[in-house]
């Protein structure tokens, strides 16, 4: 990189939400949340061919991203869309793959 180049906050949330997006069962998941109000994990592990322990580390990576967020209801956890996030990310890719 020059000397004195920064990328803006909004590309570097941008390529956060794109990593998040960047797997087949995280689509799947955000796919299933986006029909839905909430889920809870124990359904989605029996929807999945993943093991729990996978299905963890991406719930925690979409987490990461901001894309959901988990509420536990022991001895269950509920995840949701983040609908605030969910939104900014379709602003940021329409904004990328627009033609002009």
């Amino acid at each position: 990189m020059s000397d004195g180049f920064q990328f803006t906050n909004e590309t570097i949330q941008a390529s956060r939400l794109a990593k998040a997006f960047s797997h087949p069962v995280r689509l799947y998941i955000l796919k299933q949340l986006s029909q839905e109000k909430c889920c809870y994990s124990s359904d989605l592990s029996t929807i999945l061919p993943v093991a729990k322990s996978t299905l963890s580390q991406h719930l925690k990576e979409l987490k990461d991203a901001g894309l959901i967020h988990g509420q536990t209801e022991a001895p269950k956890i509920k995840y949701c869309l983040n609908r605030e996030v969910w939104n900014l990310a379709r602003s940021f890719f329409q904004d990328v793959f627009q033609l002009s």
